[in-house]
């Protein structure tokens, strides 16, 4: 085998193992003798997602660094050091030539074992407020990578959030009454969709539920996407469609004519590269990186945002339903959104680590 023999660090989260997936992809088309190897956990999206792509998936144990001193603490040396020692000794066998990390636990003992084999490895980040694996990980990097201005790490450059090609490159104008159709809607009629993720937003779906009749009597339709298991209470109506999972997001963003969402990395890098104007609704816990991460394409003109404890009844009728039914509107943000958005991040991503590996 004369390809680059990479290693992939990431997961957890959609947010770390779909721009790693997006990657591998096109590490897998740019250097089709490429070996490329997945580093991640047994009970992550990625022990699923991963396998189903065609990719090898190596799991270790995930060793949180301790935030107080009790016994995890003390355990967290002993814990640590085997996961190096199992990185290395992957390293070793498998001859990789680069790391490229996404985030999350698996990150640290795979940014330090590279940086001690003297390993090429390169570092992308998806939010604007940078993660601790990241944090660690930037200063020693081949190249740190970013998908939205304005973040902390040194040496970044904003290349934009890996993704799957049928997004990246989705035509929303030339697919939309086909997949309009496909969810059961009327093509004549605009559409919003509403999505908290795979795993729902208790918040947006109380709250559209109880607007859905209002919207619908004004001519606009809802594609309500719950979150797997979030169906419950909530009734479907015309004009209201109700489903727990879209496995195809592509889909979705071409039938829709506004988004209601969180303002998660990958969500708003997907909603700005395929330009659909959205609702952003930021997660109200954590360390505020969903709020940072929509920050500039409300600013662009792309989207408006709401607090979490903002989004209620009284704001979807006297706010969002005038948006969905103001063409020209939507149309304004449609254009701001899109010269926001960033299309071939995974292509660059994956030129930029083949490179590393012919480097090293």
């Amino acid at each position: 085998m004369n390809g680059p023999r990479v290693l992939l660090a990431g997961g957890g989260s959609a947010g770390h193992v779909s721009p790693l997936l997006a990657t591998a992809t096109q590490i897998s088309r740019l250097a089709p003798d490429s070996e490329v190897l997945v580093l991640g956990t047994a009970d992550g999206l990625e022990a699923d997602l991963v396998p189903a792509a065609g990719y090898e998936l190596i799991t270790i144990d995930k060793v949180p660094f301790p935030r107080r001193p009790d016994g995890a603490a003390l355990r967290f040396p002993a814990r640590f050091g085997a996961t190096l020692r199992e990185v290395r000794a992957l390293l070793r066998e498998r001859r990789i030539e680069v790391v490229a990390g996404y985030g999350g636990y698996v990150c640290p003992p795979a940014y330090l074992t590279a940086a001690i084999s003297r390993t090429p490895y390169v570092v992308h980040e998806a939010n604007r407020r940078p993660g601790l694996a990241n944090r660690l990980g930037a200063h020693r990097a081949e190249a740190v990578l970013t998908a939205f201005e304005g973040g902390s790490l040194p040496g970044a450059r904003r290349i934009g959030m890996p993704m799957r090609e049928a997004i990246a490159q989705l035509d929303r104008s030339g697919r939309r009454d086909a997949a309009v159709q496909g969810f059961g809607l009327d093509p004549d009629r605009p559409v919003m969709l509403v999505t908290g993720g795979s795993l729902g937003a208790q918040r947006l779906n109380e709250s559209v539920s109880a607007a859905a009749e209002r919207f619908t009597e004004t001519g606009a339709q809802i594609l309500h996407i719950t979150g797997r298991g979030k169906t419950e209470g909530l009734t479907e109506r015309p004009g209201y469609r109700i489903v727990e999972y879209v496995l195809a997001m592509e889909d979705a963003y071409a039938a829709a004519d506004l988004a209601l969402t969180r303002a998660g990395a990958g969500t708003v890098s997907e909603l700005t590269a395929v330009g659909l104007p959205a609702v952003l609704v930021p997660l109200p816990i954590g360390n505020g990186e969903q709020a940072l991460n929509g920050q500039e394409v409300v600013t662009a003109g792309g989207a408006l945002m709401v607090p979490d404890a903002e989004l209620d009844v009284d704001y979807l009728l006297e706010q969002v339903l005038p948006l969905i039914n103001d063409t020209p509107r939507l149309e304004r943000m449609s254009r701001a959104s899109r010269g926001f958005g960033i299309t071939d991040a995974a292509e660059v991503m994956a030129r930029i680590v083949t490179s590393a590996a012919r480097r090293a």
